[in-house]
């Protein structure tokens, strides 16, 4: 869905400023002009701005990469606005189709509600409960009569809904779409309208959805909202989607320890980018990491442990950021643990099976589970990163050494005998 270009608005400095904290980590903001302009309006009528995020629950867990959004629309709330939370009490019956190959499973009333339930304790973690509505669509588009629902309709066309990337792929490939998926957007678009939405956020992949908010509340006769939508973030891997079947996840739940330590294993090339989404850091103090990280070495080093303290305070606070660091030193740095971590008696043989080894040390569920924790760098022994795909390693790299995975447990790898051959 296109739109002519606005001219561009002039904002005062104070609105500048609060535009650079906004624009900041945006995939897109559309149109261009639109939030400035929803700034302008915002000053010009005294008020705070409604920016819109709509909840769906299909799970209840969040990870960093569900959070981005939320770390988003936080930075609306610490600048005087509202968040209004839509919970998709009626259109997660029916399933958001976007970047789906086929039709998604709808949910039941009461899965959404309790998936609702899990969602809300995580979101208030980051969210200021003082400035967050909470509304649920149910509300409005339950009791909806079909004859206004019609009127809606009218409102979109087949061929908007097919310039639709997975609507317009599936259709190509002859794969079936229903009707049902269609009403989605057409839905999320009613939401904007019911809530009075200055602005919406969301992921990459809502763009379309959002954009059909604008129209809806401009054929309603109100001010359209502007669209800000934030990236995908990578997992710990630096290069996948994150996501926790791909084991490259940070969890909104894991304990401070398993967030320091995931974050430590970031390649150092993703580092501004979680600094950017994920923390709540000022632009341009996103800028002098980015120099850091380009230094290397010590000043990359650096750049790093200040992102996961960072990360870590918002989620635990500030003294509990300060122990992870020193617990992650004592056993990365230091090895301290070596004294205390439990002895894993190596398998006979040379190579090593690392993957088996891992299992029997419980520190993976699965040979194949480690696999993937080892190739999403959360495998390291002694401190250091294993590499992807090194499932086989000399016995005189592993014996002796400390291995650690996942929810930083660790284990010390010996000999038969229980001794240690020295490296």
């Amino acid at each position: 869905m296109t739109e002519q270009p606005s001219p561009p608005a002039v904002l005062p400095p104070h609105l500048q400023e609060a535009h650079e904290i906004l624009a900041s980590g945006a995939a897109q903001i559309l149109p261009p002009d639109g939030l400035a302009e929803r700034l302008l309006a915002a000053e010009r009528e005294q008020r705070p701005l409604r920016v819109k995020l709509g909840i769906d629950p299909s799970g209840t867990d969040l990870t960093l990469g569900h959070a981005v959004v939320l770390r988003k629309l936080r930075q609306f709330q610490d600048l005087g606005h509202v968040a209004v939370l839509v919970v998709g009490g009626f259109t997660g019956q029916v399933g958001d189709p976007s970047g789906r190959t086929a039709t998604r499973a709808a949910q039941s009333a009461d899965q959404v509600v309790a998936n609702a339930r899990g969602y809300f304790d995580q979101l208030m973690r980051i969210l200021d409960p003082d400035r967050v509505e909470v509304v649920n669509n149910a509300d409005w588009l339950g009791p909806m009569q079909l004859a206004e629902m019609l009127d809606y309709t009218r409102l979109v066309t087949i061929a908007q809904l097919l310039e639709r990337d997975d609507f317009g792929r599936r259709f190509r490939a002859n794969q079936p779409i229903t009707l049902s998926e269609f009403f989605y957007p057409l839905l999320q678009g009613i939401d904007s309208v019911a809530v009075r939405a200055d602005v919406e956020l969301g992921g990459t992949d809502q763009t379309f959805n959002n954009l059909v908010g604008r129209e809806l509340q401009r054929a309603k006769g109100q001010p359209p909202q502007a669209v800000l939508t934030v990236p995908l973030l990578v997992g710990t891997d630096g290069v996948e989607k994150m996501g926790k079947s791909l084991g490259n996840y940070i969890g909104i739940n894991d304990s401070a320890d398993e967030q320091f330590g995931k974050l430590m294993s970031i390649p150092d090339s993703v580092v501004p980018l979680y600094a950017r989404l994920t923390t709540g850091l000022h632009p341009r103090e996103v800028g002098a990491l980015e120099h850091e990280v380009a230094a290397g070495g010590v000043a990359a080093n650096r750049a790093k442990r200040r992102v996961a303290r960072h990360v870590v305070a918002l989620y635990h606070g500030k003294d509990a950021a300060e122990q992870a660091e020193e617990r992650f030193d004592a056993v990365f740095k230091r090895r301290e643990v070596a004294v205390d971590a439990p002895d894993q008696v190596l398998p006979p043989g040379d190579p090593v099976h690392l993957p088996a080894v891992l299992v029997a040390a419980g520190l993976a569920a699965s040979t194949s589970a480690a696999r993937r924790d080892i190739d999403a760098g959360a495998v390291r022994i002694d401190g250091t990163a294993v590499a992807a795909r090194s499932y086989d390693l000399p016995r005189a790299d592993v014996s002796g050494r400390v291995v650690s995975s996942g929810k930083r447990r660790v284990a010390r790898l010996v000999e038969g005998s229980g001794r240690v051959v020295p490296s």
